[in-house]
């Protein structure tokens, strides 16, 4: 495997990464399987951590000396490493277990390439942190557009709500400007995200702190930024610097509306 990734770039590594992690969901699902609790109702099945382990067979062999952060796993390698891997294996557990498919595969270089792989539709979304592509079953990749003609912007329900009172995402939902513009859709995984970069949404808004270290978001943001979209926290501060939450729009004009309806009483 080793001499297999020697000449790899950091987006084919992620994209590696995150197809090894999708053969794993795709072959374990169906199956029932066992549920590892987190607690706060959270919880992880065996396809959760076998995808990881392949994930990191890929990293491991690519990119020895390099740290990883995994969802299941955990911290390896220094936490202050110069380079990071942040491996979230199966993003949608919740819909997995139940037999739906809307979950996503996540592998970000910190600050660098990533790719979030759909485990049952076969594309792969990723990005060298300049260009964003996505990868269908043919050898040819396709530049990812944004586009807002959908009207489709998915909103994050699961909590917690860190923004509460202040910001509630079911707030959002029925304010009259948001139902007047635009169509409300809950897929419950950061797939999602990768539809905004590529043209299927209009918009993805959640709730939470600073995301820019998130297992769960780091690979759609990286994406969504990549493709040209309008990114921003709830409080409209970049992610990363002082941003909490976060609004990636297709474009500016339909961030900045989403921003006024988030910051508007209705």
């Amino acid at each position: 495997m080793i001499n297999s990734y020697a000449g790899a770039d950091d987006a084919a590594v992620a994209t590696a990464g995150a197809r090894a992690g999708a053969d794993v969901v795709r072959s374990m699902y169906g199956r029932r399987l066992h549920r590892l609790d987190k607690g706060a109702g959270d919880f992880a099945t065996a396809a959760d951590v076998e995808a990881e382990k392949a994930i990191l067979d890929v990293i491991r062999a690519a990119r020895p000396d390099d740290a990883v952060l995994g969802e299941e796993g955990g911290q390896q390698g220094a936490a202050d490493a110069a380079r990071q891997w942040l491996v979230d294996p199966l993003c949608g557990t919740l819909n997995y277990a139940v037999g739906t498919t809307l979950v996503a595969v996540n592998v970000a270089l910190r600050g660098g390439a990533a790719a979030v792989a759909d485990p049952f539709s076969g594309e792969v979304f990723f990005t060298d942190g300049v260009t964003a592509r996505v990868r269908h079953d043919g050898p040819d990749d396709a530049l990812l557009t944004p586009s807002s003609a959908s009207r489709l912007v998915d909103v994050n329900l699961d909590p917690p709500f860190p923004g509460a009172p202040g910001f509630r995402a079911v707030d959002l939902l029925a304010h009259p400007g948001f139902v007047e513009r635009f169509r409300p859709r809950v897929v419950s995984t950061t797939l999602a995200l990768a539809w905004v970069a590529a043209g299927k949404r209009a918009a993805y808004v959640t709730d939470g702190g600073d995301l820019s270290g998130s297992v769960h978001f780091a690979a759609g943001i990286a994406l969504c930024r990549a493709a040209g979209c309008a990114v921003t926290g709830i409080d409209g501060a970049p992610i990363g610097e002082g941003g909490r939450g976060l609004v990636a729009a297709a474009d500016d004009e339909t961030h900045g509306l989403l921003m006024s309806l988030i910051h508007s009483r209705g």
